[in-house]
């Protein structure tokens, strides 16, 4: 408007990967589904949150068991090692393959993590995201979990409808339940 225009525009150039986000299929493997694709009821829902901030390395399923139900469709696991800060961490905890599959076999749809990765930070092959999305899960990474205890919630995390990228920027809301 300072020159002249009658209303002010901005524009914005990003990686889907900065700050929050969903990743799509597309980000591990060429020909698969892109962020076009989430499944929207994924990112909507009852939610639970655990911390691991003690846990180093693999998490597998004698880390998770005494601390979910028998069912869990969307999980958020707050590792404490979180961009949030500004800070990009040196490590995080990952899930195993077997900690993977015993989610999946009580019905995980969706997990999230503070962490800005599902897999190691030095993994070259995502073991943890191709095992979720060969699951039918969907990942959610970044999230902001620092005030969040451990809990039942409602998950608001609709990724924006970008057509064709590996990723998609969300805004998530946890709301406590009643």
């Amino acid at each position: 408007m300072s020159e002249g225009a009658s209303v002010n525009v901005s524009a914005i150039s990003m990686s889907p990967h900065v700050g929050t986000h969903a990743d799509a299929p597309l980000h591990v493997r060429d020909g698969w589904p892109a962020s076009d694709t989430f499944a929207l009821d994924a990112f909507v829902g009852p939610a639970i949150v655990i911390g691991l901030e003690q846990a180093e390395g693999a998490v597998g399923p004698s880390a998770l068991a005494s601390r979910l139900p028998s069912r869990v469709e969307r999980l958020l696991l707050r590792t404490g090692r979180t961009i949030a800060g500004g800070t990009f961490p040196a490590s995080w905890p990952a899930l195993t393959p077997a900690g993977v599959a015993w989610l999946l076999a009580r019905g995980l749809r969706l997990l999230g993590v503070d962490a800005p990765s599902v897999d190691d930070r030095e993994s070259k092959t995502l073991p943890t995201h191709h095992a979720l999305f060969e699951g039918g899960a969907w990942i959610l990474e970044n999230l902001d979990l620092r005030a969040v205890a451990d809990g039942r919630y409602e998950l608001i995390a609709l990724p924006l409808r970008i057509e064709g990228l590996d990723a998609a920027p969300v805004r998530a809301v946890l709301v406590e339940a009643v």
